[in-house]
């Protein structure tokens, strides 16, 4: 079992072996791994790092998310306005 706290967006992107990750859960929370074994390992332990921070300046903590998930997208690309 993959124990988040947090819903997990995986997105793959042109380059084979690398992805980008954030979670909708939990705003500013961000990364990048090789695979998709690597962005969920960096992920999980992201996650606790990043509460951690919001619980040391005294900034909210969202509330977990009863039913996280693990969403592997392909990346959205920005339109131009």
């Amino acid at each position: 079992m993959i124990d988040l706290k947090y819903t997990l967006i995986i997105e793959a992107t042109d380059e084979p072996d690398y992805f980008g990750f954030y979670s909708p859960d939990l705003e500013g929370f961000s990364g990048i791994g090789h695979s998709i074994e690597d962005c969920i390992y960096k992920a999980k332990w992201g996650m606790i790092e990043h509460v951690n921070l919001l619980k040391e300046q005294n900034l909210p903590i969202p509330p977990k998310n009863p039913n996280p998930q693990i969403i592997i997208q392909n990346e959205e690309k920005l339109k131009v306005a």
